[in-house]
């Protein structure tokens, strides 16, 4: 067999040889996929349904699975930006209210994502065996899961898993797996139902040859029958999951916790763009008094949500403004200074901690002195936590995870149109910080507070909780989307966060959602978006030293790793298989 013939064997299909295509054919296949996402993005929660429809999760990929197998490869990668783009303009509709830029950055990010991801799975359909073909398609599903979240702008939003959040018993095995395993078993049926409806009703895969004699698809239960020793494993484990997930969800129902703290959680409902110090200070005044109502309920501590507070504690602390200068900038500076300041006499008056979102502010490295000859700051900010007790700040947290594009851009010289395109557009840019901090209250409670986007990368969470950490507090402003669903959204990942590591989580929002998730994935005392308000948790408290650490708190993602490894080798398996029955057949 020549060069060319074997490169044709490859990617034009071993099993399938799509025959005459006409418009039609692609206008339907093109119409399968729109569906494809239209169902997928009604899983989740969004613009018609408040949790989504996630049983939807369980049907939505079939077509996608369909159309992979009937085309071509010379449209499979157009197929896959189409998918991509489509699905997130649909899912992530709320993301022109941050900016227009955003918006399309996203989709043209996961529309070419999703292109490798289309090809992927056209060639594990294409090169694989028979009755491994869908195994391997749902490995690469999984594979893409986790390594489109594992790069620089990395976005877990869309995992299939997390349309699942409301189905409590199925999502147990997230303590071991994470959402991986889950991910798995919802992507392999569908694979294997797509490709049995393409070959079942498409005409351009019903010319098979054997023989050189056409043949029709066998039926379903043919298709079951000759594929039952994969399937019966399957059904095996979707057993062990509900079995699992009732046992482990009556005994999290059950467990008593090793203490109870009280939480207030205030939530402000600003305007996450609006700013100036009149601004700071309507924001701050209504923060304290809603502060001072919930202090009558007699918390353990008080929460605000991500940059509650905008001018930075830490740094008119350490560099206090104290100048007599003239002009806007200096009467500013005053000001902003007069603010802090009652701040820090408000803290030293509650009597319990406060945690809040507060910028911080580091001297940049080289400089001695904190202010410009112009008034301007010369330091390094960061989107961080402080625990202010005792007119004090006791610790801070500094946000590891930034948000790509938005707060984080490490490829000024690389790529620096697109650099001064985002700072054009009014991005700011923060420092990262390193270390996963566990706080600790004057009462013993430990606990870590990851901020906002945090919270959908379960590594991080794992970190927090294997660093120490009995209890989750997320500080998030979801307020600039003006959209329930995207606050839903990431509150329905959060939930996974509880169950991976057994933890209890409360949000302290801006907006919403501000509530309290238990460690087996219960959303309770939800406050009503949109609405400003204050709430007392009464947070049951887990610790490691009663209910040690989850497996999936010791691994972390290694089972997606372990998936990622596996589709690999299954792809360059299939290849060697499809060269090697290439070459018998000369």
């Amino acid at each position: 067999m020549s060069l060319m013939n074997s490169i044709a064997r490859i990617f034009g299909g071993s099993k399938v040889q799509p025959v005459r295509r006409s418009f039609k054919t692609y206008l339907v296949e093109a119409a399968l996929l729109l569906l494809s996402a239209f169902l997928l993005a009604l899983s989740f929660p969004g613009f018609a349904f408040k949790d989504g429809l996630g049983f939807l999760a369980f049907f939505a990929l079939i077509p996608l699975f369909a159309v992979i197998r009937n085309t071509r490869w010379t449209a499979v990668w157009l197929y896959g930006f189409i998918y991509g783009f489509v699905f997130f303009w649909i899912f992530n509709f709320w993301l022109s209210a941050f900016h227009p830029l955003a918006n399309l950055l996203v989709q043209i990010i996961k529309g070419t994502e999703m292109i490798l991801l289309f090809l992927a799975l056209k060639a594990a359909d294409s090169w694989a065996p028979k009755k491994l073909s869908f195994v391997v398609q749902a490995l690469v599903w999984v594979a893409y899961s986790y390594l489109s979240q594992s790069w620089f702008a990395g976005y877990p939003y869309g995992t299939i898993a997390y349309a699942l959040f409301k189905y409590t018993v199925l999502i147990q095995i997230a303590d071991f797996s994470g959402i991986w395993l889950l991910n798995f078993m919802i992507v392999l049926p569908q694979a294997f139902l797509g490709q049995w409806f393409c070959s079942r009703f498409s005409k351009t895969v019903y010319s098979r040859t054997v023989y050189k004699k056409a043949v029709d698809c066998p039926s379903l239960w043919d298709t079951i029958k000759s594929n039952r020793i994969v399937l019966i494993a399957y059904a095996a484990l979707v057993l062990f999951q509900i079995v699992y997930g009732i046992i482990t969800l009556s005994y999290w129902k059950g467990a008593e916790e090793d203490k109870s703290f009280s939480v207030a959680a205030v939530q402000h409902n600003a305007d996450s763009w609006a700013g100036g110090y009149n601004t700071y200070k309507t924001n701050y005044n209504n923060l304290k008094r809603m502060s001072l109502e919930a202090l009558q309920a007699d918390p353990d501590m008080i929460i605000w949500s991500e940059t509650a507070f905008v001018p930075s504690v830490d740094w008119y602390t350490n560099y206090p403004y104290t100048g007599d200068d003239k002009g806007a900038t200096f009467d500013y500076l005053r000001a902003i200074q007069d603010l802090v300041d009652d701040f820090v006499s408000f803290g030293k008056s509650l009597g319990v901690p406060l945690l809040t979102g507060n910028p911080s502010g580091v001297l940049k490295a080289g400089c001695t002195e904190p202010y410009t000859e112009d008034g301007d700051w010369n330091k390094d900010d960061y989107n961080s936590v402080i625990l202010f007790d005792n007119g004090e700040i006791a610790a801070q947290y500094l946000k590891q995870h930034l948000v790509p594009f938005t707060e984080h851009f490490p490829y000024e010289n690389t790529f620096p149109a697109l650099y001064n395109l985002l700072k054009n557009n009014d991005y700011h840019w923060w420092q990262p910080g390193t270390e996963p901090v566990v706080f600790e209250t004057s009462n013993g409670i430990k606990f870590s507070s990851p901020i906002c986007f945090e919270d959908v990368f379960g590594y991080l969470c794992a970190d927090f909780v294997n660093n120490g950490a009995d209890l989750l507090i997320n500080m998030t402003n979801d307020s600039w989307s003006g959209s329930v669903a995207a606050e839903r959204q990431h509150m329905a990942m959060a939930v996974f966060r509880s169950v991976e590591n057994r933890r209890t989580t409360v949000r302290g929002t801006n907006s919403g959602i501000t509530c309290l998730i238990t460690p087996y994935g219960s959303v309770e005392g939800e406050m009503e978006p949109f609405k400003m308000g204050w709430t007392i948790y009464d947070v049951p408290i887990y610790t490691s030293e009663t209910y040690g650490k989850t497996v999936y708190t010791r691994i972390s993602d290694s089972v997606a790793v372990a998936f990622t490894v596996l589709a690999f080798l299954s792809l360059g398996a299939s290849l060697a298989y499809t060269l090697y029955t290439s070459k018998k057949k000369k």
